[in-house]
């Protein structure tokens, strides 16, 4: 590819940054002191003879790329009525969508600072590095060089075929971090302090990355954010995939779904995917254990310690991670609505007996039966993984908890929350439309100084796991640490573990028709009644 040269007669341009990087020179610009390059490709557009493939690297480019503007971004569906309401989600049309930006104080060989590469989340199927929230200007700002990418959504980066390698998301995250192993230095950054961090399925992205062999030596420390390693079972992908052929009336392979119009399959995968969430689960989109890149399942790679034994870890969650799955739609209303009904439905979930919701119930008597489930299903899919991570690092691991509650009515600490006081972004329209109006700054300034801490020397500023569990609470006031503040809730859960599992428990019922693995009779019964009354959303 032969990319146009900027045009020097535009002030502007000849004005802005120029660094080579191994596949031609690109030209940023400065905003606000910070050299700023937007849109570089890492890998060449994945469509045509690439789509469904590995990432390819991208062709050399002859003169000066512009790297002014956001690149394309990969091809996903738009977010529901009510979720765009409350999260941005850009989308820039083009092909050469596997790129990446650049913010950094210094560009050019010579400073070697600390990097951080974030991963975005959105359910593996949705956003991009280009929603304004995840701005770096203010990583930039403090000294750290900043890298955003793209990746293959949906499908496109997680479907699984037999006629083509699984995970092709995250082996393009795999390609990103290499580029700036190889490239990093020429604009300012140091690659042997590398630290990654993502958010939802960007921290379960980083959590896979953690447990690849191939990602050794690209990243040094990693921040995993209200998201956990985990892989998804490979009948549940393969669900998704069969049930999209069946609309499509194509065969469930790579080659057929290549040959179909990419606008009509993103209609297809919006309308079979719209009924999976955290809450009910069901097929979705996910990192499977491959044989190749992955080769074993994340977290207990992590947890025996073959995996990434040297990398320092942030981890952390909100405090009412569950409101952004099931207030904007209605589905807390409704979940109330059902009573025992969804509680059943949530012991199924999370394979429990009835001591389980007892307990909760002892611990929180006046919450409702909505609060109850979202908590008891975050607390077993996302912080107790998150404790037994921390439980068993060798190395330094620090524990996060953000608590403050979004001044839009209902939201409480959601999920994704955290990310416009990470970025210091907090005062950006995108990051009002979940935070609401008056976020305070003064909490901003404290997390994002945290996470810069962490990227520059490894200690955000609290102390580190251990059998106390001290976990530092960002939330009304001043940030403070709190020793344990889950463990009557997680208590539950372990003794649970070693309870046996009755008859009554774990008698199935009969096998769904498309061949999916039964589900317990209440679980079923939740979701026929919660599918009725309207539509439940996948996380963000």
């Amino acid at each position: 590819m032969t990319a146009p040269s900027v045009d020097s007669t535009d002030p502007v341009n000849a004005r802005g940054p120029v660094v080579t990087t191994p596949y031609g020179a690109v030209r940023g610009r400065y905003e606000r002191g910070i050299a700023v390059f937007r849109g570089i490709p890492y890998a060449a557009p994945p469509f045509g003879p690439r789509r469904f493939r590995p990432p390819a690297p991208p062709d050399p480019w002859d003169g000066v790329r512009d790297a002014g503007a956001f690149g394309p971004t990969p091809p996903k569906p738009p977010y529901s009525e009510a979720f765009a309401r409350l999260l941005s989600d850009p989308v820039v049309p083009g092909d050469d969508c596997l790129n990446l930006n650049v913010w950094t104080p210094e560009p050019g060989s010579g400073a070697r600072l600390p990097v951080m590469v974030w991963i975005h989340g959105g359910a593996l199927t949705r956003g991009s590095s280009a929603v304004p929230v995840y701005d770096g200007h203010a990583f930039a700002r403090d000294g750290v060089v900043l890298v955003s990418m793209n990746y293959r959504l949906g499908v496109e980066g997680y479907g699984l075929f037999p006629d083509a390698p699984a995970n092709a998301g995250l082996r393009d995250q795999l390609a990103a971090l290499e580029w700036v192993h190889e490239s990093i230095e020429r604009f300012g950054g140091d690659p042997d302090r590398v630290t990654v961090f993502g958010e939802s399925a960007g921290a379960i992205s980083i959590g896979a990355l953690l447990a690849t062999p191939r990602a050794a030596g690209l990243f040094h420390r990693a921040a995993l954010q209200s998201g956990p390693p985990e892989a998804m079972e490979r009948d549940k992908v393969r669900r998704m995939v069969r049930r999209m052929a069946t609309r499509l009336k194509v065969p469930a392979t790579a080659e057929a779904f290549a040959s179909v119009d990419r606008d009509l399959l993103l209609r297809i995968q919006a309308d079979v995917g719209r009924l999976s969430s955290p809450i009910l689960g069901g097929p979705a989109f996910g990192i499977v254990v491959d044989g190749d890149l992955v080769p074993r399942d994340p977290l207990e790679a992590l947890l025996d310690g073959t995996a990434a034994p040297g990398v320092e870890l942030l981890l952390g969650w909100t405090s009412e991670e569950y409101r952004l799955w099931l207030v904007p739609g209605g589905l807390h209303e409704r979940v109330d609505r059902l009573g025992a009904v969804a509680l059943a439905g949530a012991m199924a979930r999370c394979h429990c007996g009835t001591e389980v919701p007892r307990g909760y119930r002892a611990l929180h008597p006046d919450a409702g039966i909505a609060d109850l489930v979202g908590q008891m299903v975050t607390d077993h899919l996302l912080r107790m993984p998150l404790h037994r991570l921390a439980d068993a690092r060798r190395v330094p691991c620090h524990v996060y908890e953000f608590a403050w509650p979004s001044n839009i009515t209902g939201l409480g600490a959601c999920h994704a929350l955290e990310l416009g006081f990470v970025f210091d972004t907090a005062g950006v329209p995108e990051s009002a439309k979940l935070a609401g109006e008056g976020a305070p700054q003064e909490l901003a300034d404290a997390m994002h100084a945290a996470w810069v801490r962490f990227a520059v020397e490894g200690d955000p500023g609290w102390p580190a796991w251990d059998a106390s569990r001290p976990v530092r609470v960002f939330g009304a006031g001043d940030p403070v640490v709190v020793r344990g503040p889950r463990d009557r809730e997680l208590a539950l859960w372990e003794t649970e573990s070693a309870k046996p599992v009755s008859s009554a428990e774990t008698t199935p019922a009969a096998p769904p028709v498309d061949g999916s693995p039964p589900r317990s009779t209440a679980s079923l019964s939740v979701v026929r009644r919660l599918r009725r009354s309207g539509e439940p959303r996948p996380r963000p």
